[in-house]
């Protein structure tokens, strides 16, 4: 029995030091993406947030793909993106992905970057994103792996920078699949779907 749970606790650390560097490239690659290719005006946007009846606030971003996708990085990839990247063959990232995007506002204007990063192993799965606004903050939202009915997904928010530091809520994570049938239409898009709610107030 002592065998066994060793072995659990050793597969479960495994899986965490996986998504822990799985983690670190992705915030690695947003930085270099960004200065290697600027993806967004630094100007400040005009933020699109609704207020809930209820309490707190709403905001949405979607991105469109692949035409917003800047970078994906997995094991075993035909046609990587940007082409020519090499993903690591270090074992720990066997079962890791990383994308990074541009992430669109409700006007369709670039108004940041999200990196996305799943982790599957035999006991645990990990999605998590973080989105990057330059002119407001970062947010990073921990997902459930399990699909809702009506297939998106629902996370919380886990730590913020600048505007995000005072914030605590939910995003939704679903994709549209795009049936407009015109030539140069995506895909379909990622739609991210934010609730919040300030718990407190600036440097509190």
């Amino acid at each position: 029995m002592c065998q066994n749970w060793l072995a659990e606790a050793t597969g479960d650390s495994v899986v965490l030091k996986t998504f822990m560097i799985g983690t670190l490239l992705g915030i690695a690659a947003a930085a270099g993406g960004l200065y290697a290719f600027p993806a967004v005006d630094q100007h400040r946007e005009l933020s699109i947030i609704s207020v809930l009846p209820n309490g707190g606030n709403t905001e949405s971003f979607h991105i469109n793909v692949p035409m917003d996708r800047i970078m994906v990085g997995a094991p075993g990839q035909h046609e990587p993106v940007p082409p020519g990247l090499i993903w690591p063959t270090d074992e720990l990232l066997a079962d890791v992905r990383t994308e990074l995007f541009k992430i669109r506002n409700s006007r369709d204007t670039v108004v940041g970057v999200a990196v996305r990063n799943a982790a599957k192993a035999d006991t645990v799965d990990l999605i998590d994103w973080v989105l990057h606004l330059p002119a407001r903050g970062s947010v990073f939202v921990n997902m459930s792996p399990d699909a809702m009915e009506g297939g998106y997904r629902i996370g919380k928010f886990r730590a913020g920078t600048r505007e995000f530091a005072t914030l605590t809520g939910t995003m939704t994570e679903s994709w549209i699949v795009d049936t407009s049938g015109e030539e140069d239409a995506p895909d379909g898009r990622i739609e991210l779907f934010l609730r919040f709610v300030s718990v407190k107030e600036p440097g509190k």
